[in-house]
């Protein structure tokens, strides 16, 4: 594991950090089977995210990071081990609990943006508030405030076909971040932009999770935003790197 100066540590030292812990996975491991083979994809994965701080999950194709992501996001269980997200056990939650618990907790950003085509930007933000039951005039003004804060307050009513690549990330990012939630998952955001365009929107994401008091978890393989990482976990054949 490396810190965003490059320098290398073996774990998380528990005597200087008195935050607490958004992210915590302890053991896990995930098995699929194809016929009579079974392939281990993570190996006993033990992790902490710290709230607050923005951490990236890198290694090459392959080595099980989205996997990984997915689990801790509670999109997959795994075969062995336990999460807790903010204190909380995902890991033993019905699958109604765990679908209201990540509706209010976690803020999701994908790589192809995820938009709806025939909605203008600020409705594909206001869609995010509705589901968590914020509609009407309050959905709408607090999608444009968003958009605003992205940068994008002057192309709200665009439809995304209309908007670059970057510009759709950021609308992502502002319907992500609807209602503040306190984790974000990401997963290769900058997948699909430019060198600028990516270090520019992950530069943005970082500014406001920090203001808003979020966690942000991101999946990436791309060395150009580690600048803006509180910390760097390493990933490779299912193991972390240390």
């Amino acid at each position: 594991m490396y810190t965003n100066s490059g320098s290398q540590v073996i774990d998380y030292p528990t005597h200087i950090n008195s935050r607490s812990t958004a992210i915590q996975a302890s053991g896990i491991e995930m098995v699929y089977q194809s016929g009579r083979q079974h392939f281990k994809v993570l190996k006993g994965i033990d992790l902490k995210v710290q709230r607050g701080d923005i951490q990236l999950l890198m290694g090459p194709s392959g080595s099980g990071k989205t996997t990984l992501l997915s689990i801790l996001a509670g999109l997959l269980t795994p075969t062995s081990g336990q999460v807790k997200l903010l204190g909380e056990e995902i890991t033993k939650m019905t699958r109604k609990r765990l679908a209201q618990y990540r509706l209010h907790h976690i803020g999701f950003i994908f790589q192809g943006f995820n938009l709806f085509p025939a909605l203008t930007a600020r409705e594909n933000v206001e869609v995010a508030f509705g589901i968590k039951g914020i509609r009407g005039q309050k959905a709408h003004q607090e999608a444009q405030k968003l958009l605003d804060q992205v940068g994008l307050g002057d192309k709200a009513n665009l439809l995304p076909r209309d908007l670059s690549g970057g510009q759709k990330q950021r609308v992502a990012i502002a319907r992500a971040l609807a209602a503040h939630p306190p984790l974000i998952m990401a997963d290769e955001p900058t997948a699909a932009l430019d060198s600028k365009s990516g270090h520019d929107v992950i530069a943005l994401l970082a500014r406001l999770a920090k203001e808003e008091g979020a966690t942000v978890l991101m999946v990436t393989h791309d060395p150009r935003i580690v600048d803006v990482a509180d910390r760097i976990v390493d990933l490779e054949d299912g193991m972390i790197k240390s």
